[in-house]
């Protein structure tokens, strides 16, 4: 089965600078926000592209396993540290605002904004993933989605494809027009093989509401890059 997932390449705006960028969202935590941003970059990587990955904040350092700013850096192909990939760290698996703040310490957006800028102006294309959800706050008074908006990139919203994500993808798909963000599309993670036909009925449906396109991506095995989806970049 041919994963039915959008061209990178559509969805980048190229600045005056040449870098392309693109920024990851979702609906909450744990929807595959990571997954999605790694098979982008691995793509945009493949075609011989300089990519550099970001996350302002990862939490869950405690966990053990392998993590988001690790699987972001191995799938892009990149030599970026660990500080210039996200800058702020922590150990607990927590909202990053709460982390910084039992670390003694405040997430500040002038530091982010200008690693963004220093990751970006080493590469040709910048894959950037937010923090759970866009309402999520990185510092008191401001949201991923100030960040995102600071940015100004074009969305991918990863949203479950199941019972109830009909609602929680309208909700942020309304929370991004409201700040003047694009959303460029919509990927349902993982989608099975076999969709159900709530499933597909929630596919159909948040494409006709949300005016945006809305694409699918199977189970990958995070273990094996070369088995990921082989994305057509324009």
């Amino acid at each position: 089965m041919t994963p039915d997932v959008p061209s990178p390449g559509g969805l980048f705006r190229h600045p005056s600078d040449g870098t392309s960028g693109v920024f990851v969202t979702g609906t909450g935590t744990e929807v595959g926000k990571t997954v999605v941003a790694a098979v982008i970059a691995r793509a945009l990587a493949a075609e011989g592209r300089r990519v550099a990955v970001f996350k302002p904040a990862v939490t869950g350092l405690e966990d053990g396993g392998e993590l988001d700013h690790e699987l972001l850096r191995r799938a892009a192909g990149s030599t970026q540290s660990d500080e210039e990939i996200a800058p702020y760290r922590y150990g607990p698996p927590m909202s990053p605002h709460l982390a910084a703040e039992l670390a003694g310490e405040r997430i500040e957006p002038a530091r982010l904004l200008e690693a963004v800028r220093v990751a970006a102006a080493g590469a040709e294309s910048l894959v950037c993933e937010g923090v759970g959800g866009l309402l999520v706050p990185l510092a008191p008074g401001y949201l991923v989605r100030d960040f995102a908006a600071d940015l100004g990139l074009p969305l991918v919203v990863v949203a479950p494809p199941g019972l109830g994500t009909i609602n929680h993808t309208l909700l942020t798909v309304e929370a991004a027009r409201a700040a003047g963000l694009e959303v460029a599309t919509i990927v349902l993670n993982p989608w099975p093989d076999l969709p159900n036909r709530i499933e597909e009925s929630n596919r159909e449906t948040i494409e006709r509401l949300s005016g945006t396109p809305v694409a699918t991506l199977p189970q990958i095995d995070l273990a094996n890059p070369a088995s990921w989806p082989a994305l057509a970049l324009s």
